[in-house]
């Protein structure tokens, strides 16, 4: 193996604190080639897909790519905005929101890079960044608040593969997840509230999770319990009634079964019974993306409608609001504690206090 190597290392030039967020990512373009190349490097990632290489490759390359790189341009032309795509946009305004607050907490030179698990910009290409900028010490920061071998497990798997070539290691941290932590349940709560105020109270919440196959959460993924644990915080903050709310998984591939309940059974259900109105979000996304924004947002508005509901509205995701890019930024400081050259201590329990009341005064207001 050939390592990468710093022979031009400067010893009076001042180490920096390295973030890494990592997003699941995007295609380059709507383009049908573009968008093969983005699935053909998602869909061959063993934890995506845990089939047997020999019998799922042949029908990935043979069938799936072959058919499904047309049909899904056209769903991402559908989003794509002047800024391109949707999620790689706004993960930029994330990484240099929490790139200013990280700045002015901390007393040392601090990088934030943003890296894609599939496509652009790569996360070898952020770690370079990282390295460029000479961090030696460098949090690792998947922007999945629940914890899925599909998603933070395949983040860290490309994180560890690139570190392999390295020659000269950092030291490494690594979030695994936040889905329970009181500043996200806080800015959750706060976006509903926000929308409610504007749009009125529905009958019915919904939250929407991205799914995964069953046999996953069979074999031990906790991925369900930590959903189910996030949309119960959010309840209780709520003080929602347990009739007034669900919970469902959306975006499924293949033919064998996945977390139940589906989102577009749910919504076709609640219609035909006789529900009127629903609000859905997707707290399990950190940024809006082609899975809330075409699948939640519009086809399964289409379903609970034509189902004989009347009034359908989707609750955005925390994106790169203030109390969003404050909770991030937290979580940072959080998990760099104890670091050498780290002076700027976590909020203290008082000013945390007063952060979340002004996110949760300003839900109420808006």
């Amino acid at each position: 193996m050939k390592f990468v190597d710093t022979p031009a290392y400067r010893h009076d030039v001042p180490e920096s604190l390295g973030v890494l967020l990592i997003n699941l990512g995007t295609p380059d373009s709507t383009s049908v080639p573009d968008v093969r190349r983005y699935l053909a490097e998602f869909l061959s990632d063993p934890r995506v897909v845990e089939m047997s290489r020999a019998l799922w490759l042949p029908l990935l390359h043979g069938v799936i790519l072959r058919t499904r790189p047309a049909r899904s341009a056209r769903a991402y032309e559908s989003v794509w905005t002047e800024d391109g795509s949707p999620l790689l946009a706004i993960s930029r305004r994330q990484r240099d929101g929490v790139a200013e607050r990280l700045s002015a907490r901390l007393g040392g030179p601090v990088k934030v890079a943003l890296g894609m698990r599939y496509g652009n910009p790569s996360v070898a290409s952020a770690l370079a960044e990282l390295r460029a900028a000479n961090a030696r010490r460098i949090l690792v920061f998947p922007l999945y608040p629940q914890y899925s071998a599909t998603t933070t497990g395949s983040a860290f798997d490309a994180v560890t593969a690139e570190l392999r070539r390295w020659r000269w290691l950092p030291e490494l941290r690594f979030i695994n997840q936040y889905h329970d932590d009181p500043a996200y349940i806080d800015a959750l709560v706060a976006s509903i509230r926000a929308h409610w105020a504007e749009h009125g109270e529905p009958e019915r919440l919904l939250f929407s999770f991205h799914g995964i196959p069953k046999d996953y959460f069979d074999k031990g993924d906790p991925y369900h319990c930590l959903c189910r644990k996030t949309a119960r915080l959010v309840i209780e903050s709520l003080g929602l009634a347990e009739d007034r709310w669900g919970m469902s998984f959306q975006s499924r591939l293949g033919s064998s079964e996945w977390l139940q309940p589906y989102t577009e059974t749910t919504l076709k259900q609640w219609g035909a019974s006789g529900v009127k109105s629903v609000h859905v979000l997707s707290p399990g996304f950190s940024a809006d993306c082609l899975e809330t924004i075409e699948e939640i947002d519009e086809e399964n508005r289409e379903y609970f409608l034509e189902a004989g509901g009347e009034h359908y509205g989707y609750i955005p995701c925390l994106n790169d609001a203030p109390a969003h890019l404050d909770l991030l930024t937290e979580l940072i400081l959080r998990h760099c504690a104890g670091w050498p050259g780290l002076d700027a201590p976590t909020e203290d329990a008082e000013a945390l206090a007063e952060r979340q009341a002004r996110a949760r005064a300003l839900g109420a207001e808006h």
